[in-house]
C-alpha cells in the first residue's frame, strides 16, 4: 500500500495499541516535555487529525539512535517547534513499540529517524530531513503546513516545466530524499531526478537553487556516477564552500564523495580537498551548529586528509585537535539526548584518529550514564576487533545483546553478536548455534518479527548462517536452526503476510 494517501480501510484495520498522550516510551526514557505526543494508536491519531482538520506529524525513531536523540536535543525541545506543534497532531512511533515494524512497513519508513507530515485527509505532504540545522527544519515544516500541494505533486509539476512558487522549490530542495523509500521517486532514480530538478530550478532565490544543485551533485557522487559537467560541478561546490553555513549538512556528509567525483588527478584532488578542509574548519568552530555536527565536520576533515594517502599517518596536529575537541564536547554536553549523539560521534572520531584507548575510555565512562549503553558497547566491540582482540570484541558484542531493550533492537543487536561470532570465532559452534537459537526464539515471541527492520535482521542472520554452515557438523547445526524457524512459522495464522516470509527464511536456511 502506498502511504501517499492513507485509506479509511487502513485506518480501520490498523492494530490499535494502548493510546497515550505520553511523555515516555515503553522503556521509561522521557521525551522532551511540552508536546502532547500521541503514542500507539496510529489509527486514532489519523482520525483525530481528520476530525480536527489538522495536519499529522509522524516521528519514527528509536531511543538508542544518535540522530534521533540529536533531533530531540536540537529541534523537539525548542519553543518555536513546541508552538508549531499546536498546529498539528504529533505522533511518536518508537521502533520497539508493539507492531511498530508492521506500521513502519505500511508507512514505508526504514531509517531512524524518519519524520513525515500528512494532510488531515491522510495525504503525505513531505518528509522532513533529520540532519539539518533547526532554523531550516522549522522553515521547511512551516512551508509543509501551508503547502497547497504535496511534494509528490510539486515534483511532477517541476519536471513538467510548470511554474512553482519559491516556497514550493524550497520544499523540493529540503525534502528528505534519503528517507523517501520510493514514495515519490524509485530509489535508483533519485540522483537522476535531482539532476533534472537542478537543471530546472530558477536562479532565484539563489540559496534554493544552490542547495538543489549541491544535493544533485552529492547524490551523483554517492552513487559514484560520472559527473556530466565537472566544470559546472566545481562551480557549484566552490560557491557552497564560500558560505559553508548555508549547506553545512551536505558539505559535512558528502565531502569525500564530491571531492573524489570532481577531481581528475592527485594534484587537483589535493587542491579541492584543501578548499573543502578550510570550509570544514569554519564549521567545526561554528558555535551556531550543534556539538555533534561540529564533530562531524572534524570527522570529514580526517576523511579528506586520508584521500591521497589512505594508509598514511594523519598529521599530529590534527590528531591532537581531535582529542581536545572531543574532551571539550564531553565536558560541555549535559543534555542526555545530546550526549547519546555527541559521545558516539566523539568515540568514532577518536577511533578514526587512531586514539583507540581514548575512545574506549570515553565509552566506558558513559555506560552508566547513557539510557542506551548497548549502543556504545558495539563501538567498544569494533575497537577491540580493530586491535585484533577477538575475545574482547566477542564479549562486548555479547554484553551489548544482553543489555539491549525492545524487540526490534534485541533482534538487531542479537544479529550483530551472531555476525561477530561467525566472523571472529567460526569454530565456536556452540556459541553460534545458541545465539542464533536465542534470536529465533525471540522472533517467535515478537508480533511483527517479519516486517521491516525485524525482517531485515532475520534475513541477515540466515545469510550469515548459510555462509558459515558449510562443513558437515555446521550443516547439522544449521538444519536444527531451520527446524526451529519452521516451528515459529507454524504458529503464524494462515493468511498472515508474515507466514510466507518466515517460511522463505526457513527454506533459505535449509538450502
Amino acid at each position: 500500500m502506498k502511504l501517499t494517501l492513507i485509506s479509511l480501510a487502513f485506518v480501520a484495520a490498523s492494530l490499535a495499541l494502548p493510546a497515550q498522550a505520553a511523555s515516555a516510551p515503553a522503556d521509561g526514557h522521557a521525551l522532551p516535555p511540552g508536546i502532547a505526543w500521541l503514542q500507539g494508536d496510529v489509527a486514532a491519531a489519523f482520525a483525530k487529525a481528520k476530525s480536527e482538520n489538522k495536519p499529522l506529524f509522524l516521528y519514527w525513531g528509536a531511543v538508542w539512535c544518535p540522530p534521533c536523540n540529536q533531533v530531540k536535543a536540537t529541534i523537539f525541545n525548542r519553543q518555536d517547534f513546541i508552538a508549531r506543534a499546536r498546529q498539528f497532531v504529533p505522533v511518536y512511533l518508537d521502533g520497539d513499540s508493539p507492531d511498530a515494524q508492521k506500521l513502519g512497513s505500511e508507512f514505508k519508513v526504514r531509517g531512524y529517524p524518519t519524520m513525515i507530515l500528512f494532510r488531515p485527509d491522510g495525504a503525505e505532504i513531505t518528509r522532513l530531513p533529520g540532519e539539518v540545522d533547526p532554523e531550516r527544519y522549522l522553515r521547511t515544516l512551516e512551508l509543509g503546513l501551508v503547502a497547497a500541494r504535496p511534494v509528490k505533486a510539486l515534483l511532477r509539476a517541476a519536471l513538467d516545466g510548470d511554474k512553482l512558487a519559491d516556497g514550493d522549490w524550497q520544499l523540493l530542495a529540503d525534502y528528505s530524499w534519503d528517507t523517501d523509500q520510493a514514495q515519490i521517486v524509485p530509489e535508483k532514480q533519485v540522483a537522476a531526478t535531482l539532476a533534472r530538478l537542478a537543471d530546472k530550478v530558477p536562479a532565484q532565490p539563489a540559496a534554493t537553487a544552490q542547495r538543489l544543485k549541491l544535493k544533485a551533485l552529492a547524490a551523483a557522487a554517492s552513487e559514484e556516477a560520472p559527473v556530466a559537467d565537472r566544470g559546472q560541478g566545481l562551480a557549484v561546490a566552490r560557491a557552497a564552500l564560500a558560505q559553508p553555513r548555508a549547506n553545512a549538512d551536505i558539505l559535512i556528509n558528502s565531502a569525500a564523495d564530491i571531492v573524489k567525483a570532481l577531481s581528475a588527478d592527485g594534484a587537483e584532488r589535493q587542491a579541492l580537498a584543501a578548499q573543502w578542509n578550510a570550509a570544514l574548519e569554519k564549521l567545526a568552530a561554528d558555535a551556531g551548529l550543534s556539538t555533534a555536527d561540529r564533530l562531524g565536520a572534524l570527522s570529514s576533515r580526517l576523511t579528506l586528509a586520508r584521500l591521497n594517502q589512505p594508509k598514511g599517518e594523519l598529521p599530529r596536529s590534527l590528531r591532537e585537535e581531535v582529542k581536545q575537541r572531543v574532551a571539550a564536547a564531553d565536558k560541555a554536553t549535559a543534555n542526555p539526548y545530546e550526549r547519546q549523539a555527541v559521545i558516539t560521534a566523539g568515540a568514532d572520531l577518536l577511533t578514526q584518529a587512531g586514539w583507540l584507548d581514548e575512545s574506549d575510555a570515553l565509552l566506558k565512562a558513559e555506560l552508566g550514564r547513557s539510557h542506551a549503553p548497548y549502543y556504545h558497547m558495539l563501538i567498544l566491540a569494533s575497537n577491540a576487533k580493530q586491535r585484533g582482540d577477538k575475545a574482547a570484541a566477542l564479549d562486548w558484542y555479547r554484553q551489548a545483546y544482553e543489555a539491549a531493550n525492545g524487540p526490534a533492537t534485541r533482534l538487531q543487536w542479537g544479529v550483530s553478536y551472531l555476525s561477530g561470532a561467525i566472523e571472529l570465532a567460526p569454530a565456536d559452534e556452540k556459541r553460534i548455534e545458541s545465539t542464533a537459537s536465542a534470536i529465533f526464539k525471540e522472533a517467535g515471541g515478537t508480533p511483527s518479527a517479519f516486517y521491516e527492520r525485524n525482517r531485515r535482521s532475520l534475513e541477515k542472520a540466515v545469510n550469515r548462517l548459510k555462509a558459515w554452515g558449510r562443513q558437515q557438523q555446521q550443516a547439522a547445526a544449521l538444519a536444527r536452526l531451520a527446524g526451529q524457524l519452521d516451528e515459529v512459522c507454524a504458529k503464524l495464522p494462515a493468511g498472515d503476510p508474515q507466514k510466507p516470509v518466515c517460511e522463505g527464511l526457513a527454506l533459505s536456511a535449509r538450502s
